[in-house]
């Protein structure tokens, strides 16, 4: 009887984190100050901004697998994408902005303490991606 209980309370708790709602007004807001870091459950980058660089980097976001963009557009010079982790869903939240001659991108996750690097990792894909086609392409 208690094994019934114990993997009801695991499929409660992943249908929560793959169902909840992504509130775009909690995750969608203005960066502010950034630099290049990487902390607990977050990373930050920062780049200098080029001519349609913006559109470059949401073109590499939804890209990835499992990530769709949640708020924003490049002509509003602000997107927020969620990106879910492939097995249990578990949701990333990535704003990437334009503010003056600076885009400033931040990735964090939602449930949990500890991303193990994955929000860094992504950012830095996103913008290899970037420097690669405008090299390449």
């Amino acid at each position: 009887m208690i094994w019934i209980v114990v993997i009801l309370g695991i499929v409660a708790g992943v249908a929560f984190i793959r169902l909840a709602p992504s509130d775009a007004a909690r995750w969608h807001k203005p960066i502010g100050d950034a630099e290049n870091a990487d902390g607990t459950g977050w990373s930050a980058r920062v780049v200098p901004a080029t001519p349609g660089l913006l559109s470059d980097l949401h073109q590499a976001m939804v890209k990835l697998p499992r990530t769709e963009l949640l708020a924003g557009g490049v002509s509003e010079g602000r997107l927020t994408y969620i990106t879910r982790s492939k097995i249990i869903g578990f949701p990333d939240y990535t704003t990437i902005e334009q503010d003056g001659d600076q885009i400033k991108l931040y990735a964090r996750l939602r449930f949990g303490k500890s991303d193990m690097g994955v929000n860094g990792k992504r950012l830095d894909a996103v913008l290899e991606d970037v420097r690669g086609n405008r090299i390449n392409g």
